[in-house]
């Protein structure tokens, strides 16, 4: 299929000055087509088919450097659960941030890109006892601890034959601070699965049961107040908190802790309009609270650990999708089915989370409408975007890209419907690098160990299955020992 290219107008300039959340390097090539970091979009769709998610390495790397700058003396740790390739570990590393990883699998890819270990810490709220074992083991810098059932699993772990080393832990607390976020990503408050109550006084008392194993040394306090939070004073509140909690344990115990651990969830913009959380105003207030807190108290300043994740990676991506048909219904309410939806992003159907979502890579004229742009899977509830404003004379085989996709896409993404994930495609000074390919119906396959198809039929056509063939034979084109 020729696709033209978009028309020479001011709709990306009146984006761009509208606050639309377009990567930084967005631009207009020679045929006025749109551009990130110098490729057209409509050419990585041609390259590697779509949907595709596309990251760009300048805007990741840039705002990974705004937080160092903001944060200049702090530890500031990419929440991975954001997004994670092995590349993505490679930039954090050379950008000079450290990793929070939240289960065994990302442990396991930052081990083989390399990671440093001191430079990881592994969250959960549940992490297996397989899980800990492997990070103990391995030299996980910190380990946030969750329950009391990690304590103790940590606590035996220091006997094991690693030579009795003393594992680095931070205690996770509820510090009882409400992020006036979405219900299910607000976890600060009292009632959330996570962590140690400051107000019930569980959290002084697991400190007192971590001191009381000598296997374990509590490097300090955590906490995690929500995502997607706008609201600066929430984070004010909960840094008051803490310090208010060190000063405690000080007071009882005697011991000072050094490090204080405040989380991450800092707002995005994904549409015009949409309020963000700034690291420079932010770094500010929560240094000043702290240093107040400190000072009145006479506690030495702990080290602050930061962990965005969406802040980061958010904005650097788009999704580009092609449409597959569209629906007008009575009511005159027109619906746009893509080629994707809630396998490659769950959040709108999980939080109603709302995107930006333009047409690309032809002339249009026709006056934009209020449309709902819906995926492909038998769900009422996979609808990628409400109320898009795209051209009324949409058509099969137009392209569309989503703004804003680069976090909890590709983390997120599911084969539900036996659909296959996207690639990603990274874009820098005008080259595409793909970090994760498509995947193929035989990565589908791959891990269905059914040996048994149907009497005497194949899995595949429901033709007679041959008699030295098998189920496993015809999926992995090898021979089956089983019918010689």
């Amino acid at each position: 299929m020729t696709i033209a290219p978009t028309r020479p107008n001011d709709s990306l300039a009146g984006d761009l000055a509208a606050g639309t959340p377009w990567p930084t390097l967005t631009g207009r090539g020679t045929g006025h087509e749109l551009t990130v970091d110098g490729i057209a979009l409509i050419d990585i769709a041609q390259e590697y088919g779509t949907p595709v998610q596309v990251i760009s390495e300048a805007e990741v790397r840039e705002r990974s450097r705004a937080y160092r700058r903001a944060f200049a003396g702090c530890d500031v740790a990419y929440a991975a659960k954001a997004f994670l390739t092995s590349t993505m570990a490679r930039w954090m590393m050379e950008e000079g941030l450290h990793l929070d990883v939240c289960s065994g699998g990302e442990l396991a890819l930052a081990a083989a890109s390399g990671v440093p270990m001191e430079r990881i810490l592994l969250h959960g709220n549940a992490k297996t006892p397989q899980e800990l074992a492997t990070a103990h083991r391995w030299g996980v810098g910190r380990i946030v601890v969750d329950s009391r059932a990690e304590i103790s699993q940590l606590a035996a772990l220091g006997h094991s034959g690693d030579g009795h080393r003393r594992q680095k832990v931070l205690l996770r607390v509820l510090p009882g601070v409400v992020g006036h976020t979405h219900k299910s990503v607000d976890t600060g408050r009292e009632d959330q699965q996570f962590g140690f109550s400051l107000a019930s006084g569980a959290a002084l008392e697991a400190v007192r049961r971590m001191m009381s194993h000598p296997e374990l040394e509590l490097a300090g306090l955590h906490c995690h107040i929500g995502s997607q939070i706008s609201d600066l004073q929430a984070y004010v509140r909960a840094a008051r908190a803490m310090v208010g909690l060190l000063v405690q344990i000080r007071d009882l115990t005697g011991i000072v802790l050094p490090e204080l651990d405040l989380g991450g969830g800092h707002a995005v913009a994904y549409r015009a309009g949409d309020r963000e959380l700034d690291p420079a105003p932010l770094a500010a207030a929560l240094r000043s609270t702290v240093e107040r807190e400190c000072t009145e108290a006479a506690y030495p300043l702990p080290r602050l650990v930061i962990e965005p994740g969406r802040a980061i990676v958010a904005r650097a991506g788009v999704t580009i999708y092609r449409v597959i048909n569209v629906k007008r219904t009575s009511d005159g309410a027109l619906f746009v089915a893509v080629d994707g939806g809630m396998s490659d992003n769950p959040r709108p159907a999980l939080y109603d989370a709302r995107y930006t979502v333009r047409l690309i890579g032809r002339v249009h004229s026709a006056p934009t409408e209020r449309v709902t742009v819906v995926g492909r899977h038998c769900e009422a509830g996979d609808v990628l975007a409400r109320d898009a404003d795209l051209p009324g004379d949409i058509r099969p085989g137009d392209l569309l890209v989503m703004l804003c996709t680069g976090a909890y896409q590709h983390s997120m993404a599911s084969n539900y419907n036996m659909v296959r994930r996207a690639p990603v495609v990274s874009v820098r000074d005008g080259r595409t690098e793909l970090l994760v390919r498509r995947e193929t119906e035989d990565d589908l396959m791959r891990r269905d160990v059914d040996e048994q198809p149907p009497r005497g039929l194949s899995r595949w056509s429901g033709r007679p299955i041959r008699r030295r063939t098998c189920w496993s034979a015809v999926r992995r084109e090898i021979p089956c020992r089983r019918f010689r």
